[in-house]
């Protein structure tokens, strides 16, 4: 489907049942709209005007445009649960028809259309836009697949960065482990001499500590000693005393 400001144009292969595929071309206003129909030997053609359009849209109470934007959808792309027609009609006329269901109803659509009275230039028309329809479509293909090819590569360059720059993360990770074991270990090193040196100044000042006890015990002793032998001394002396004493 190909739109522009005020009109839109589709293109329809048509499989109708029993008979061989047509072509459809509508070119879709805001009021009316007009059809060519083509089997590759012989053309058709539906001019309907605006009259005849909002006739029609009355008869099914509808407004225009929701008339329009309905036929629109059934003959821009084939409706898999309507059944198409492209019967005889009088003067060599076909009877292009659809059907469709609305509020559980099954209705059906009809517009006549009418020998065309230059096939070769309809034909040759309806296989240009057609042409046309498929080059656009071509670019189309071409340019988004050059866009999913450059987001592609995009991607992988990405990915590529991601894995490095996670590389890089694990490695410095690991660097600035090994460091801080590094520093912990020489931490743990010289808190172990510290504790180390405060035992043995603790050993050292409880062994100064215990001489100066024993010390002081040995020089208590002494002292009694000498007392003990001064106090001995004293007694002797005043036992001789009294025994002089009795003898005179």
């Amino acid at each position: 489907m190909v739109e522009s400001e005020k009109t839109k144009h589709t293109c329809l292969r048509l499989e109708i049942s029993g008979a061989d595929p047509i072509f459809v071309k509508g070119t879709w206003h805001n009021s009316h709209f007009d059809i060519s129909v083509t089997d590759g030997s012989s053309s058709w053609i539906c001019n309907a005007t605006e009259e005849e359009v909002a006739e029609r849209a009355a008869q099914w109470d509808q407004p225009v445009s929701e008339y329009l934007e309905l036929a629109e959808r059934y003959l821009g792309f084939q409706q898999p649960n309507s059944v198409y027609g492209f019967s005889d009609a009088l003067e060599g006329s076909k009877r292009l028809s659809w059907t469709f269901e609305k509020e559980g109803t099954k209705l059906e659509w009809r517009w006549k259309c009418k020998p065309s009275h230059d096939s070769k230039k309809i034909t040759v028309g309806i296989l240009d836009f057609l042409l046309e329809a498929n080059i656009r479509l071509s670019e189309e293909v071409v340019n988004k697949t050059r866009s999913f090819e450059k987001m592609k590569c995009e991607a992988e360059r990405c990915l590529a960065q991601g894995e490095k720059l996670c590389e890089e993360k694990t490695e410095f990770e690991n660097a600035t482990y090994a460091k801080f074991l590094s520093v912990l270990n020489a931490k743990k090193a010289k808190l172990r001499a510290l504790r180390d040196k405060g035992d043995s100044v603790r050993a050292v000042e409880e062994e100064e500590s215990t001489d100066k006890t024993e010390s002081f015990d040995s020089g208590r002793s002494d002292n009694e000693q000498s007392e003990e032998e001064a106090s001995k001394k004293a007694s002797s002396s005043k036992a001789r005393g009294r025994k002089r004493a009795v003898r005179s």
